[in-house]
This record gives structure tokens, sequence and C-alpha cells, in this order.
């Protein structure tokens, strides 16, 4: 109900001739809003199942097909230790990203041209969000992990892509030898 003095068929016409329509939208930010890239924030996680698409380094796993877990700490000082790792054709791993810096830090397994073209897009769109199986995104002093099965023999990288940490040398190596 209007309870200004204009009656309620000013009021529409003001508004579908468009004097009030500048205001309306402007105030459109007072409705409320659900985030859309991040859900309900006091919601609880929801798993999500694993997209299991096969890429040129492996494919992703479910985390109880893990045979061994091997960490990577992250630093502030933009390396990853180990910066290398050997896997057996086949296996899968559970990677554990731990970060011991102050700042976000990411694992994301890859080709060196691919990383490459990640990191040159990450620049260009800062705030970009994604969420693929092979990379976990994680909070200064938190882990993530990466389930993922090697099942391509060669020699791959990891490396986080966040902008300036990649030009800063946070990669490493990571070679699928030939199960057997």
């Amino acid at each position: 109900m209007i309870t200004h003095p204009i009656d309620r068929r000013r009021f529409q016409q003001l508004l579908l001739g468009g004097a009030l329509l500048p205001l309306a939208t402007g105030a459109a930010w007072l409705l409320p809003q659900r985030a859309q890239a991040h859900g309900d924030a006091h919601a609880p996680a929801k798993p999500h199942a694993v997209v299991k698409e096969q890429k040129p380094w492996g494919i992703a796993a479910d985390p109880q097909a893990a045979q061994r877990t091997i960490t990577l700490r992250m630093t502030d000082d933009m390396r990853f230790s180990p910066s290398h790792i050997e896997v057996r054709e086949g296996e899968t791993l559970r990677l554990r990203a731990v970060n011991r810096g102050k700042v976000m830090h990411e694992l994301v397994l890859g080709t060196p041209e691919e990383l490459l073209a990640h990191a040159e897009l990450m620049k260009k769109h800062p705030g970009m969000e994604h969420d693929e199986p092979y990379m976990t995104h994680v909070a200064p002093r938190q882990r993530g992990d990466i389930v993922w099965t090697f099942n391509r023999v060669g020699d791959f990288e990891f490396a986080c892509l966040i902008p300036g940490h990649w030009d800063a040398g946070m990669r490493g190596t990571l070679r699928v030898r030939p199960a057997g």
C-alpha cells in the first residue's frame, strides 16, 4: 500500500514512464542477494561429485582410491617443497597442499603449455573463479587435497597460478614413469 500522497495509478505511471526507474534500479542493491559463486556462506559444505574428465596428465579419482599421500608445502617465498614428484603410471595419489604462508596459494596440475596459458589468463582476470578436480585453492595456514590417478606416462608440472606467483617461480615438476 502506498502511503505517499501520490495515488497508486500515478505511481505506476511515473515508474513505467521512467521518472522513478533510476531510483528503483539504484535501490535494487538493497534487496537480499545470494552469492552465485559461493553459495550460502553459513550452510555446511556439501561435497560435490568429482568430475572425471581424462586429461593428458591423468584423471580425477575418489578420495578413498588414494594409495598414498604426498604433502606439498607452499610458502610465501613462492616455492613448493618438494619441487619434484615421481609416480608410477596407474598410481592414485592424494596430493596434499599445505599453505605455510600468509597469502592465498593454489596447486594446479597440468602440462607446461596449459599452465602457462592459464597463468596468462589469470593475469588478465585475477578474480576469476574456477573449480576443477586438478586444482585446489588454499588459504593461509590451511590445506587442500587433489586426488588424482596418473594414467599417462610423461613429464608434467604443478604450479600456483595466482598472478605473480607463477612468474616468481612457484612451480614444480611431475614425472609419471611407466608401470612395472
